[in-house]
């Protein structure tokens, strides 16, 4: 959050309350646009090749049974379950 404050020439604690007015912290924020990112990334037929540990680094993650618990929670699914219904026309 310092970097974000930083290089919009504010203080950290103004982006926290801008995030609190919302409802949310920046820590929530980060993890749902990683895994808007991942899921994306997840159905995109040209990343089919492309392990899901692979993807969950890519997005972000750093620890891949974070990101599996984290997924699961978000889009009631395993990211593998997510791939496998992709179907490619």
């Amino acid at each position: 959050m310092v970097t974000l404050a930083a290089s919009h020439k504010c203080t950290p604690r103004f982006i926290q309350r801008l995030f609190e007015a919302e409802g949310t912290t920046f820590t929530d924020f980060l993890l749902v646009q990683r895994l808007t990112r991942a899921h994306h990334m997840l159905t995109d037929p040209h990343r089919m090749a492309d392990k899901i540990s692979t993807i969950a680094f890519d997005a972000g993650f750093g620890d891949l049974s974070y990101f599996n618990r984290a997924f699961r929670q978000r889009y009631g699914d395993t990211p593998s379950s997510i791939r496998a219904g992709l179907t490619i026309n």
